[in-house]
């Protein structure tokens, strides 16, 4: 085997490796990823259509928000805007998006998740690293796990076909910051802090664009 043909075996291993990786880590079908535009292999329209059609209750939806209330009633359109559209999907990509955006920002580095935070939210968050980095601050921080994840409010816009979903998350993670020799000045590496944070997320449904962005931030 020549060695042109080695070179291109190993980049493709490297390739499928990434894109394993990537799947493990952001989930499937969450809207917190970027799918290659194939067609959904799962028959989840027939089987919600079908739940609807029964008239009782979509289990998709109270098992996060009370039924009849005014969030149930914003998914079920949601719902109806965007068939492949799944509640319990959606929450556990938000959670895993919450890790991986509360991180980043720690680490002083939104590279990997600015995609997911609409530009009013990045630029505070960016202005927070750097004034941080301004006064030769560094965070040192790991993340412990997510005690509590929950959907606290929905709304859709039949206008403009826009989808605003609110979680409250409470966190676990230690933090330590340390100054430019090192020393700490703030947090104990061995204390287990929790962060409670309300976050909301928007996207218009319907359209080709999957990604839900980070719109609003509070506690």
């Amino acid at each position: 085997m020549n060695h042109p043909v080695i070179q291109l075996l190993v980049l493709a291993a490297i390739a499928l490796f990434l894109v394993i990786r990537l799947k493990n880590v952001l989930g499937t079908r969450t809207g917190f990823e970027k799918p290659p535009a194939v067609d959904n292999p799962r028959s989840d329209t027939v089987r919600r259509d079908f739940e609807v059609i029964e008239g009782g209750p979509d289990r998709d939806i109270i098992d996060h928000v009370p039924d009849g209330s005014e969030s149930a009633k914003a998914l079920a359109v949601m719902k109806q805007t965007e068939p492949g559209f799944s509640v319990d999907e959606f929450v556990g990509g938000a959670r895993q998006a919450y890790e991986m955006i509360l991180m980043a920002f720690e680490n002083g580095d939104l590279s990997s998740v600015q995609d997911f935070l609409a530009e009013d939210v990045y630029d505070a968050f960016l202005s927070v690293i750097s004034d941080r980095e301004d006064r030769g601050l560094r965070v040192h921080a790991n993340f412990v796990g997510v005690r509590e994840t929950a959907l606290t409010d929905a709304e859709f816009d039949p206008t403009t076909s826009e989808a605003e979903i609110t979680l409250r998350f409470v966190g676990e993670m230690t933090s330590v910051v340390r100054d430019a020799e090192g020393k700490i000045v703030e947090g104990d590496p061995n204390e287990i802090k929790k962060s409670r944070d309300v976050w909301t997320f928007a996207r218009v449904m319907g359209t080709g664009d999957p990604n839900w962005k980070l719109v609003a931030t509070g506690g």
